[in-house]
């Protein structure tokens, strides 16, 4: 796959197609969102549904994910981009072996796919690819998650360059290519990570 630089990812990102959004406050409470698919790379039983929290970015309904499992995941039906951005507002709740909110992109399937994550436990934010049901590190980066309290976690794609932030500050930029091509988007957390997500949104880059 062709080297993206720093000036192309901002070019592609400024031309991308209007972006969806998702905030979970027409789903039942209780049951997993429409249009959603959940499960988990590897072992455990989580749990994904739709729960009130008077606490919400927008009101009053978020995704949570409060059962345990190596990865659970869970991911928008129908979406397939290669590139462009996705984003979401997570809390980290409570775990602990892991208090964690992140993101896939292009996701082919429970199995293969880009991880962008942000830790509550170890104040980290760590960009992975999983191939074949493995897990395998990018780079991690020291960076501010409080517990408790709402951020927005980004990733831009374009190519092989991806950028991830932070409730606004970019931490890391680089380039990968071991998952190409168009795939899914969606939210993930790890083992006993206890999270909430709103204000999923997604965009693909205009051919």
């Amino acid at each position: 796959m062709k080297k993206t630089s720093l000036g192309v990812l901002t070019s592609v990102l400024a031309t991308t197609a209007m972006a969806q959004a998702v905030n979970f406050d027409g789903d039942a409470v209780g049951s997993v969102p429409s249009g959603w698919t959940c499960g988990v790379t590897g072992r455990g039983s989580p749990r994904w549904a739709v729960a009130a929290d008077p606490t919400a970015p927008s009101k009053s309904n978020v995704l949570m994910q409060s059962g345990s499992g190596t990865f659970p995941w869970c991911v928008k039906s129908g979406t397939s981009l290669a590139d462009g951005f996705v984003e979401v507002k997570f809390k980290p709740i409570s775990g602990g072996e892991d208090q964690a909110g992140g993101l896939v992109w292009r996701w082919k399937d429970g199995d293969n796919y880009y991880v962008a994550r942000a830790n509550a436990l170890e104040n980290n934010v760590s960009l992975y690819y999983t191939e074949h049901g493995s897990r395998k590190t990018i780079k991690y980066v020291d960076a501010p998650v409080a517990r408790g309290s709402w951020h927005t976690l980004r990733v831009e794609f374009a190519g092989t360059r991806i950028a991830v932030l932070l409730d606004g500050k970019r931490y890391i930029e680089l380039d990968d290519s071991h998952i190409g091509g168009a795939g899914a988007v969606g939210v993930w957390t790890k083992a006993d990570s206890v999270t909430a997500f709103d204000d999923f949104a997604y965009g693909a880059a205009r051919p």
